[in-house]
């Protein structure tokens, strides 16, 4: 590339921070925070190996982390209402009608006992038990890109019933314990409200495996591919996703590659299968079997879907749940997302908004370079 090219990049990506930071500059009464938010973000997008206070202070050019700090445990700001514009921002570079919501948790390895929400829990971020906190979140996916747009932490009932812990981590008196479900839920309803343009929700087992989501998704006729278990019972005759697995005949799979992966090309073979249940809403449920070629691992999805949609449609539904993993991925490794020092809980939310923010400046930068991934 030639140094022009370069000095191109270099000022569309300046350009876009700087339109991002006057989009949530706003929100920062004070000159201040506002500058300091700024700072904030650029630190966030340097390539430092660790971005907590004291090195986001540094590249900024200051002796200590206080005022990096003080942005996020005392400053004057609304993080929701950043978020909200994070989400209008993504949504103006990548919307599109077919798009795709993706739910999933990740998790935030953690020494101590006093940071909001941690405590030893299963985590799949390193697929074991660990002293964490776990987040909640949702991804907009659409074949412009892929970026974060809501979060929620979630808090164990070790923290929402200790009124001591909940006062030493500043957790308001209106936040009640609600499972993981109950947060995608919550993030779901501000992304209907907000009237985003898709066509499908997607998550993970946690999401897949409870009935009241999937209900609540269903009455507001809202289609989904969530991923099951094996073990899980959703058979005309109680069978398990397994046992359902060996209906279709080997003539009704579909194959199609996945593209590359750590191991070369991936491919799987597709088949989809009917569940009992008679519906008058236009709606079919039914079981998308993943079966991986190389291996034979198979990997399972409720569907629930107007009637006639073609199963091409629904496996690309299903391909996007790995969107919101190549976020997490991007957002910790390229926007700091579990790089934080804070423990009250509206500081967690602060750091990771803004995380959020810098990674969907990075998401945007490359859909308009031609070098960002849609889903497709």
């Amino acid at each position: 590339m030639g140094a022009d090219g370069t000095v191109d990049e270099v000022h569309r990506w300046a350009a876009g921070l700087d339109a991002l930071h006057a989009r949530i500059g706003g929100y920062f009464r004070r000159s201040e925070p506002r500058r300091r938010v700024m700072e904030y973000l650029c630190g966030l997008l340097a390539p430092l190996e660790r971005k907590n206070g004291w090195t986001l202070a540094e590249q900024a050019g200051e002796l200590c982390p206080d005022g990096m700090q003080r942005l996020l445990n005392q400053a004057d700001w609304d993080a929701d209402a950043v978020r909200d514009e994070v989400r209008g921002f993504v949504l103006e570079h990548l919307g599109v009608e077919d798009g795709v919501l993706a739910v999933d948790e990740t998790g935030f390895i953690k020494k101590g006992t006093r940071s909001a929400g941690v405590q030893r829990q299963y985590t799949s971020t390193s697929g074991k038990i660990e002293n964490c906190q776990l987040g909640v979140f949702l991804a907009y996916a659409s074949t412009r890109g892929r970026a974060l747009i809501d979060r929620e932490l979630y808090l164990p009932t070790s923290w929402t019933e200790d009124p001591a812990r909940r006062a030493d981590a500043k957790i308001g008196e209106d936040v009640t314990f609600r499972t993981k479900p109950a947060l995608a839920r919550a993030i779901l309803e501000r992304a209907l409200d907000a009237k985003l343009p898709f066509r499908w929700v997607t998550g993970d087992k946690v999401y897949g495996h409870d009935p009241v989501l999937r209900g609540w998704l269903a009455e507001r006729r809202l289609s989904y591919v969530l991923a099951i278990a094996p073990k899980y019972r959703c058979g005309p005759r109680g069978q398990n996703a397994r046992t359902v697995s060996a209906i279709p005949p080997e003539h009704v799979w579909e194959t199609r590659s996945d593209g590359d992966g750590a191991h070369g090309l991936r491919e799987y073979a597709w088949a989809l299968v009917s569940l009992p249940g008679e519906r008058d809403d236009g709606f079919n449920d039914a079981l998308l079997i993943r079966r991986n070629l190389a291996d034979g691992e198979r990997a399972y999805y409720l569907v629930h879907a107007p009637a006639g949609t073609s199963t091409t449609e629904i496996v690309r539904a299903a391909d996007a749940c790995s969107a919101i993993e190549e976020c997490f991925q991007a957002a910790k490794n390229e926007a700091g997302l579990d790089h934080y020092q804070v423990r009250h809980y509206p500081a967690w939310y602060r750091h990771v908004t803004l995380a959020m923010a810098a990674a969907a400046h990075l998401t945007v930068v490359r859909t308009t370079t031609g070098e960002g991934r849609g889903w497709s």
